[in-house]
């Protein structure tokens, strides 16, 4: 049904996948960028369903719950509980995410390193911390509004010097057109 959906909104937009995901790669975290507005969710989500990669993105777990909580699982969120873990804290979302990864045989992560639909100048490194860790690569997943393309980018793996790494991602960024250009990547 979802993928009939989206082929469907596809369509009927003039877009166009770039499907270019690593054959039996079954763990990663995906970036997806730019993130400059409230329509990137719909395309992105299309465009993984018709890529038939199984993304999947984090929510607290207390939005998820009666019909919301249906309806956010279906489009593929997953929850974060920030249980109490030994020491008496609660755990990060970066830890959490790092256990489900470590915890399954395949999960794809989704994230968005600007955090915001605004311009930023820094994107927060939550996502390299959680790939380092869990020891699976970061894959870019872009929307390019001005070619009307969604697709996957550059693929890398962590190797500890994340400022560079991060750099590299970011240059990828600097060819892809958000939905309001003038809070692309810096």
């Amino acid at each position: 049904m979802m993928k009939l959906l989206s082929r469907f909104v596809f369509w009927i937009s003039g877009w166009t996948l770039n499907d270019q995901w690593p054959k039996g790669l079954k763990k990663a975290v995906l970036i997806a960028i730019p993130h400059t507005s409230n329509w990137d969710i719909l395309y992105a989500r299309a465009a993984f369903f018709l890529m038939d990669i199984p993304v999947r993105f984090t929510i607290k777990k207390e939005v998820m719950v009666g019909p919301l909580g249906w309806l956010l699982s279906g489009l593929g969120a997953i929850s974060i509980d920030r249980k109490r873990i030994p020491g008496g804290r609660k755990q990060t979302y970066t830890e959490a995410m790092v256990n489900m990864l470590k915890e399954r045989e395949e999960l794809v992560i989704m994230v968005t390193p600007e955090g915001t639909r605004s311009a930023v100048k820094k994107w927060k490194s939550g996502f390299y911390h959680i790939a380092l860790e869990a020891n699976v690569p970061i894959i870019v997943g872009y929307l390019d509004y001005k070619k009307k393309e969604a697709g996957i980018g550059p693929c890398i793996y962590p190797d500890g010097n994340m400022d560079a790494q991060i750099e590299e991602l970011k240059v990828f960024g600097r060819t892809v057109t958000g939905r309001h250009p003038e809070k692309g990547i810096v």
